[in-house]
């Protein structure tokens, strides 16, 4: 693979020469980062940077980003971006006065989008995944989390897991599975909620695990659809076929599913938008990653997430889009971190760590992706020449991904391709 040459880049951001595994608390206050720099690729990895006037003499390409700032690829944790169809017609819906619960018990939300989907074909599936994934690469995105859970039969999460195994295969960035079997009660066992978690436990684990389908187990534990209990022993199946746990908590209420967690050895907890201060207690000294997805209360018009108690708290934060029909119909990361300012208090420089970096622990990919340093993969992109790193969330309804590379290569162009 030829080496690739960046010159005169204005800032590089987020520039480790002694790489950490995630920023927590005061940590993100400050991006390391190198002023008129330069950057070098070789083997599809970052072999070097510095300043200018340390910039090796040549290699086999060389790129001049004309005082454009140089970022490490967004590392979007949490997505759900296998979905048969949109769902504007719930969106007028809220509009309209409906809430969230009104909406899934007229038979909308979760359950809508999991009867579409057992009507759709897997190549259907597949192709209209890799629009998103096409989509998310020019918005900067270099790793990304999938999840299940618009299935909710043995046949149907099944084949979205399937679809997700393809989409690694047709991308040159990290794509991680998490099966999310337990989003939703299926209509058939309303009044057997005991056997639908039978169902998961006894049939779909076994086949997902016997096929390697899946990195990881999720379920959506809230009022009207998984009790904190149903999620521990969820968890606890997953444990037994190596599946580690991501799971959506507290997005409606705080019903102690982040101390269960916790106490499960969970990856990360995704969504907090209502957190107490037993919560925060559970977390602080964890290996759990608070997650937090902006732009899903910016699209129910619900509060937002308490993200300056957390990092004051001393801990560490993720970033992630949500990509879904339902509630996050976007997967641009630029737009979450601007929401991550404006409504949940962050700064410019802890917000690029937790869509960076801290999203990269939140995959178990941080020694290789969401920063820039010798020896990670080189998934980066390039902007126009901005006046600061704060630019970026200030200008939220700009577009500042000009040029885009995975794995050294790059994979857009703007300046083409418009």
């Amino acid at each position: 693979m030829p080496s690739l040459l960046l010159l005169n880049i204005g800032t590089l951001v987020l520039a480790e020469t002694h790489p950490c595994s995630f920023a927590a608390g005061k940590e993100m206050c400050h991006l390391p980062a190198v002023q008129n720099a330069y950057l070098l690729v070789e083997n599809g990895r970052f072999s070097a940077f510095g300043p200018m006037e340390e910039c090796p003499e040549r290699a086999d390409e060389t790129i001049d980003a004309g005082g454009g700032f140089v970022f490490p690829s967004w590392c979007d944790s949490h997505t759900h971006i296998v979905f048969a169809a949109s769902r504007e017609q719930e969106f007028v819906g809220r509009i309209r006065g409906l809430s969230y619960e009104e909406i899934a018990q007229q038979g909308g939300g979760i359950l809508n989008s999991a009867r579409r989907l057992r009507e759709t074909p897997e190549d259907e599936l597949l192709e209209s995944a890799l629009g998103r994934i096409r989509e998310i690469q020019l918005l900067g995105t270099g790793a990304v989390e999938v999840k299940s859970g618009y299935g909710l039969t043995v046949e149907s999460e099944l084949k979205m897991l399937r679809v997700i195994r393809r989409l690694k295969e047709k991308t040159a960035m990290p794509v991680k599975a998490t099966f999310l079997g337990a989003h939703a009660l299926p209509p058939e066992y309303r009044e057997n909620r005991g056997g639908y978690i039978r169902l998961i436990i006894e049939e779909m684990l076994p086949q997902i695990a016997d096929e390697g389908l899946a990195d990881y187990i999720d379920a959506f534990c809230e009022k009207g659809f998984f009790t904190v209990a149903e999620t521990e022993q969820l968890m606890e199946a997953g444990a037994r076929y190596g599946l580690k746990a991501k799971v959506h908590v507290n997005q409606f209420n705080s019903l102690g599913a982040i101390p269960a967690c916790v106490q499960k050895g969970a990856l990360s907890v995704d969504h907090l938008e209502v957190v107490s201060d037993e919560d925060i207690q559970s977390l602080i000294g964890s290996n759990t990653m608070p997650t937090l997805l902006p732009s899903a209360p910016f699209f129910l018009n619900d509060p937002y997430q308490p993200a300056r108690r957390l990092i004051d708290a001393g801990l560490p934060v993720a970033l992630a889009t949500d990509y879904n029909p339902g509630s996050t119909p976007s997967g641009k990361m630029q737009f979450v971190i601007s929401l991550a300012c404006i409504k949940c208090g962050m700064l410019p420089e802890e917000a690029i760590w937790a869509a960076t970096l801290n999203g990269a622990r939140a995959m178990e990919l941080e020694q290789d992706y969401g920063s820039i340093a010798v020896g990670k993969v080189a998934n980066f992109f390039i902007t126009p020449p901005l006046p600061s790193i704060a630019y970026l969330p200030y200008a939220f309804g700009s577009d500042l991904v000009e040029r885009a590379f995975l794995k050294g290569k790059m994979v857009m162009d703007k300046r083409i391709n418009g």
